[in-house]
């Protein structure tokens, strides 16, 4: 697997692909914006991956990537950039090419995403429930948007895979408010559920109208975990920040005295 960087400022990108490529086998190589040199390497070596930056003194991006994609075809492109470019300002053929844009300063996160992306690596969402809820995803914590979008997510974990419907959403959830004003802030979860998931690059939640579904592939949880028997330490405490989860609690209780 080979990948290269284009960027006239690499230092940080450096420090970032060391750490991240060290146990993937992924041979990469930077190049500043020597175009001859950049074309030179690709006349010898098949890429993978492509790391460039748009704006540079001596050579543009988009149009790299043009010759890269012409040479290589089955390149997977990135764009590193400090302007505010979106994938829509691409020609089409590149736009096709392209699996994102990382914007500077650049997150750790965000890198190891797309070189996951290059190598076919499935990210794993692995999640906590027992004692506090948390998720995380390549060893960073995930950031949801809102409290709220959080706690439906939780709530969509404890539910296993079944859909949760808005109304069951908006019990749990906002017990107390008006109907009107709660499918407001229904709709507002969702969405920055949504934002959230795609900005991991982990979209696990099928939003149809009023129905949310999860889907559990490449979850790691300990309540399934301890749902499926597995040797998991139990102090009595589930998700302990929502009132809707002493009913799993209860559950959980059952589940481990009948078992």
């Amino acid at each position: 697997m080979k990948i290269i960087v284009v960027d006239d400022e690499i230092s940080s990108l450096h420090v970032f692909l060391d750490q991240i490529i060290e146990n993937k086998d992924i041979e990469y190589k930077f190049f500043k914006d020597d175009l001859n040199a950049i074309i030179s390497y690709l006349k010898s070596n098949t890429i993978d991956g492509a790391f460039l930056d748009i704006n540079m003194p001596n050579v543009n991006g988009v149009e790299l990537a043009k010759k890269i994609i012409a040479s290589s075809p089955f390149t997977k492109i990135v764009f590193v950039t400090g302007l505010n470019y979106k994938i829509n300002d691409l020609p089409e053929e590149v736009k096709k090419h392209t699996q994102g844009i990382i914007y500077k300063p650049v997150k750790e996160s965000e890198l190891e995403r797309y070189i996951n992306i290059i190598v076919d690596v499935k990210p794993v969402l692995h999640v906590k429930t027992l004692g506090h809820f948390d998720c995380f995803i390549n060893n960073h914590v995930v950031k949801f948007s809102s409290n709220k979008s959080k706690e439906l997510f939780a709530l969509l974990i404890a539910m296993n895979g079944k859909s949760l419907t808005m109304e069951h959403a908006i019990t749990c959830l906002w017990p107390d408010k008006p109907l009107d004003k709660s499918k407001i802030s229904y709709r507002d979860a969702v969405w920055r559920l949504r934002s959230t998931l795609k900005e991991i690059g982990f979209p696990c939640v099928e939003f149809s109208r009023a129905l949310l579904t999860l889907n559990k592939e490449n979850i790691e949880c300990d309540y399934y975990d301890l749902l499926n028997g597995k040797d998991v330490f139990y102090n009595g405490e589930f998700m302990v920040s929502y009132e809707w989860s002493l009913d799993y609690e209860n559950e959980i209780e059952y589940y481990l005295d009948n078992k």
